[in-house]
């Protein structure tokens, strides 16, 4: 009795140490921002909720952002499909299926802001594309602009859902399909789409829900349009702030990722499962797999060629005048102490962020996925990575400034790094938790039965197994710390400002240079962190 005692010790007090995290860092910032948005020094009000309705701005930049979302959802769904049919369904050789995998992921190395900055130097009257064709394609600043930039922000999240589901889809249907006489559209629709439709639509919610939450994208490009991202930043951090309109716009900003949830909850049961993956050869088709590696090929240049000016500004001497080749900029970027510095602090923030992020990711996973004592707080952590999925970076960060004005973890890394770990808790722990309940359930009864306590056979038997998920985990919040703009700009202080932050600053005095050479850096350090992460996870799989 005294060992089965023990065995679920360990389990309650890490469960004790996640709810008093998630308490303070969750439950009582969004508490904060409901009771700004309903309070004044008269008592409860909605008069915050009437007065953000009766302002015709309101009304145009929620129009303009369900518009522009929805754009870019349709969109991104429908070139993330092509990419990932080529991968799955084509003949094309391995190595361009390799190839088109990596670059399709590649924008989720950069910020969101730079995305802006290039489509500017892109597409803009000087930009590199202009001064390639000799005139301006389309004016950047508004509708353009903001697609192009939010299809490049949400392509990898729509590639990766719609590739990861194309990969369990049972391809002997094909075959089925075409002996029973389907021809070749009938066979393509009932065999590939119709699986696909519940895939299709949370890709879409998906990519509408990040468009709309935004707030890197509208601030370089989103030029006079009203949006509700901006609109949130003008109310909490503007000329006139004012914290209990700008919270009543945080909660409106809400709602439609509440929506998203439902309506992917609601679309789960269009999922089609299948018992078994049949493994078969595609048929051949070169005209298939031409046109398919052909658009695929033209989609991710275009992608390339847009962020590819990242690369040239800062190398010529004086853009768009002088374009001899030099490396003062990136000299001088690199020897001003100030940018060094924020550049460490942006490291410090992502390993961090991702050392304690992997540690609460792996606790509660094991509670929920590996411990029997009480199935209740499993759910319960469940219902906390729903809600942390639900709630915008820009709304956390508002809640964080609220909750934690004129106390000591003020402008602090520690409130940072607490914030990146809450904002971004959801993926890690689903990705965890699907790999831990795929262990044998029954080695943790076998370690008791040898005397082994639950923390050792944790250490020795559960870690070891679950090893490549763990450097996932810590990649996933290593990466989206060292990208994320939209919570730490309410609660990067002057000496705690990180890359994205001091970015957004740059933007002010126009030092485009020193945003590229940032932005430069930040692709270099996530794209080596994400090879050093899966370096121990191929050494491991060499050697077994």
């Amino acid at each position: 009795m005294a060992k089965q005692r023990q065995g679920t010790l360990e389990p309650k007090f890490i469960f004790l140490l996640l709810a008093v995290i998630f308490g303070i860092f969750l439950v009582f910032p969004m508490a904060m921002i409901a009771i700004q948005s309903l309070t004044s020094g008269q008592g409860l009000t909605t008069g915050f909720y009437g007065e953000i309705f009766a302002k015709p701005a309101f009304g145009n930049a929620l129009k303009n952002s369900i518009v522009v979302s929805s754009l870019s959802g349709a969109l991104t769904t429908i070139l993330a499909f092509i990419l990932a049919y080529a991968i799955n369904y084509t003949n094309i050789h391995k190595r361009i299926k390799k190839i088109i995998a990596a670059l399709a992921i590649l924008p989720m190395f950069l910020p969101t802001i730079t995305y802006g900055f290039a489509i500017i130097y892109s597409f803009g009257k000087q930009g590199l594309v202009t001064m390639l064709l000799g005139r301006q394609l389309f004016e950047i600043y508004g509708y353009s602009g903001l697609l192009i930039g939010y299809v490049i922000y949400t392509l990898p999240i729509s590639f990766m859902l719609i590739n990861n589901t194309m990969g369990y889809i049972d391809k002997k249907f094909m075959i089925v399909s075409r002996a029973m006489g389907d021809k070749r559209f009938r066979s393509f629709m009932t065999t590939i789409i119709t699986p696909l439709l519940g895939t299709f639509a949370a890709s879409f919610i998906q990519s509408f829900f990040l468009s709309f939450t935004d707030y890197g994208i509208p601030t370089s490009v989103g030029g006079n349009m009203d949006l509700v991202a901006n609109m949130l930043y003008n109310e909490m951090l503007g000329s006139l702030p004012n914290f209990h309109t700008g919270s009543a716009v945080a909660v409106m900003m809400l709602l439609p990722s509440i929506i998203s949830i439902a309506l992917l909850t609601y679309l789960e049961r269009y999922n089609i499962r299948y018992n078994k993956i049949s493994t078969i050869e595609i048929p051949k088709n070169r005209v298939r797999d031409g046109i398919s590696c052909g658009i695929s090929l033209l989609i991710l240049c275009l992608v390339i060629l847009i962020l590819a000016v990242i690369f040239v500004v800062p190398f010529a001497k004086s853009w768009p005048y002088a374009l001899t080749p030099t490396a003062d900029h990136v000299k001088a970027a690199l020897s001003d102490e100030a940018l060094v510095g924020v550049y460490k602090n942006s490291l410090l923030v992502s390993v961090l962020t991702a050392a304690f992020g992997t540690l609460v990711v792996y606790g509660a996973t094991l509670i929920s996925a590996r411990s029997r004592f009480s199935r209740s707080l499993g759910k319960i952590l469940d219902s906390v990575a729903l809600v942390t999925n639900t709630i915008p970076g820009m709304v956390l960060g508002v809640a964080f400034l609220l909750a934690f004005k004129g106390t000591s973890i003020q402008n602090t890394f520690f409130i940072i790094i607490i914030c990146n770990i809450v904002h971004f808790f959801s993926s890690p722990y689903l990705m965890m938790k699907n790999s831990l309940e795929k262990l044998n359930a029954s080695w943790e009864n076998t370690a008791k039965l040898m005397g082994d306590s639950w923390f050792k056979t944790v250490i020795r038997i559960i870690m070891p197994n679950t090893f490549t998920t763990l450097m996932e985990v810590w990649s996933y919040y290593f990466i989206n710390a060292m990208v994320t703009v939209s919570a730490v700009i309410f609660i990067a202080g002057a000496r705690t400002m990180v890359i994205t932050t001091k970015i957004k600053e740059l933007q002010h005095f126009a030092d485009f240079n020193e945003i590229f050479v940032l932005s430069i850096l930040i692709l270099a350090t996530n794209i080596a962190a994400k090879g050093l992460f899966k370096l121990p996870a191929y050494i491991k799989r060499k050697t077994t």
